[in-house]
């Protein structure tokens, strides 16, 4: 998992956004940074809509400090469009359908009681425009949210 001071792992992913597009972190750091990538287990799930909204009644604040908001799941960019839809949610959410941004960052989890393995656990990376880790938390627990407060700061300090 990387932490506060590494490198962001690097990927390529379909982008839910109303549309699905390409999504190449390395290249949207030149024009968006920072960046929060803010993983979550599955869509439409209490907890990660929660979540997913509370990002979205925040995003006025990151879009003051020209940051970008992206939410990652393992779903795929359609269901994840529709989750957009539904929450009326105006940044884009990045499909890991094939779990390798999860595994790259360290931050998979199973519900093995429920047949569901290798979802992300709930966890924000901030990224500033030099590819690098300036924020990291991770929670084993799926029911906790991020402090949203915390979240900000950092991106403030990274902007």
């Amino acid at each position: 998992m990387p932490e506060t001071g590494d490198a962001a792992p690097d990927f390529t992913a379909p982008l839910a956004n109303g549309d699905v597009d390409s999504f190449t972190l390395s290249e949207r750091l030149e024009s968006e940074a920072p960046i929060v990538l803010a993983f979550f287990p599955g869509a439409f799930t209490s907890v990660c809509t929660t979540e997913m909204c509370a990002f979205q009644d925040r995003l006025a604040s990151f879009n003051d400090l020209d940051a970008s908001v992206y939410g990652v799941s393992r779903d795929s960019p359609f269901t994840l469009n529709e989750f957009r839809d539904q929450n009326d949610l105006e940044f884009g959410l990045i499909s890991d359908y094939n779990k390798e941004i999860i595994d790259d960052y360290g931050v998979a989890m199973d519900f093995a009681d429920l047949g569901v393995y290798g979802v992300a656990k709930r966890s924000v990376f901030v990224v500033d425009a030099d590819g690098e880790v300036t924020y990291a938390w991770v929670s084993d627990d799926p029911g906790v949210e991020p402090d949203y407060d915390e979240v900000e700061a950092a991106v403030e300090d990274a902007a």
